[in-house]
């Protein structure tokens, strides 16, 4: 690497680093103004508002930069670019014999490592705080409550519903569970206080430990009770692990499948989706298909937004530099534009798969993309 190479790679990344910063500064601001009550009220109760605020809007700038870091790498690289111009630096290397695609080769370079750095936070960061994403400022707490979403284990026959459900403590309040098959003595109806999910482990698979069971009556005199060669209720009848009163319901319907918001399911990674998909408990509709297929071309379809912008960043024909911008807007506008039709069209069922619906954008804008890349000569 030379030092012209250090030299236009530092200006990208020093514009990568304001960009981002001014996006996320804009934010926070504006966010904190209209919760600064909710802020000030969860200071009071430890922790002060610094430690408040980093614990709150942390999560949100992880989410930001994975809503904006193509944006940000492609406006980065026109900033860049126009910086040169506009110092006539640009001219200087260029009078040296050395060719744009040679210049920018580094920058290029660089807009697809932050696109990996991108791809690495939305599946190994942005999982984990996908429960604080979606709480309010005054909800911090953990003790926010929010609506269920009733799922129905199509493998147990069993319709899952409650009053309330609390995603971080993974608790769902005042549970129901409609029993459609074969459970004898235990009715149609499991009601009871708590119910809390527990991972599988050398005990008991994946399932709900149902506290405090009200319904059916005399819970720990009934036998565990399942079919097809496994347990799916068990009671303390005959189970040593379960206490009185409690009930455990062996199930792989995870409590994320009972939110009402969808922005849970987007934000899961890929692992997740693809056990979702594959779960035999819960059907997976076609839009979980496209998100699913979608998630799998994000990085090379992000780094094909910044290949459709070269012609215009270059700018070989010596247009405003506003002119330019609003080129590459419209390009942007246009890229998602397709993204969109495609993954509704899949979605709703309507000429293309829902694999297809992902893929489509990626065939129709990648031969543009590469043509666009010779045409620059960076290669």
């Amino acid at each position: 690497m030379t030092k012209i190479d250090r030299y236009v790679l530092t200006l990208f990344l020093r514009t990568v680093f304001i960009c981002f910063c001014s996006l996320a500064g804009i934010f926070v601001v504006f966010h904190a103004f209209t919760s600064m009550e909710d802020l000030l009220r969860q200071a009071e109760k430890g922790g002060g508002l610094v430690a408040v605020m980093a614990r709150y809007y942390g999560p949100y700038l992880l989410l930001l930069f994975d809503w904006t870091g193509a944006i940000i790498a492609l406006m980065a690289f026109l900033f860049t670019i126009g910086w040169l111009r506009g110092n006539r630096e640009l001219t200087a290397i260029l009078s040296s014999g050395v060719s744009h695609g040679r210049i920018f080769r580094p920058i290029l370079v660089a807009s697809f490592l932050i696109l990996v750095l991108q791809l690495l936070n939305r599946e190994l960061l942005l999982p984990q705080y996908r429960d604080v994403l979606m709480l309010k400022a005054k909800d911090l707490s953990g003790e926010h409550e929010q609506p269920i979403r009733a799922q129905y284990d199509t493998a147990n026959r069993v319709l899952i519903d409650g009053r309330a459900l609390k995603t971080q403590m993974q608790v769902i309040l005042n549970p129901s569970f409609r029993l459609d098959g074969e459970y004898l003595d235990f009715g149609d109806m499991i009601l009871a206080e708590t119910a809390s999910w527990q991972d599988a482990n050398d005990q008991h698979p994946s399932g709900y430990m149902i506290d405090r069971v009200q319904r059916p009556e005399g819970i720990d005199q009934l036998p565990s009770m399942g079919f097809k060669g496994r347990y799916i209720l068990l009671t303390s009848h005959d189970q040593p692990w379960i206490g009185s009163g409690q009930c455990f319901f062996a199930t792989t319907l995870h409590p994320d499948f009972l939110q009402t918001k969808q922005s849970a399911i987007r934000m899961a990674s890929i692992h997740e989706l693809i056990k979702r998909v594959k779960n035999p408990s819960v059907h997976s509709s076609m839009g979980l298909r496209v998100l699913l297929h979608e998630r799998l071309v994000r990085l090379p379809l992000d780094f094909i937004l910044i290949l459709l912008g070269l012609p215009m960043i270059l700018n070989r024909h010596g247009r405003n530099l506003f002119v330019m911008i609003a080129a590459v807007s419209a390009t942007v506008l246009a890229f998602f534009a397709i993204k969109t039709i495609s993954g509704a069209m899949g979605g709703s069922g309507y000429l293309l798969s829902p694999m297809m619906a992902a893929w489509m954008p990626l065939l129709i804008l990648g031969p543009i993309a590469y043509v666009r890349l010779r045409e620059t000569a960076i290669q």
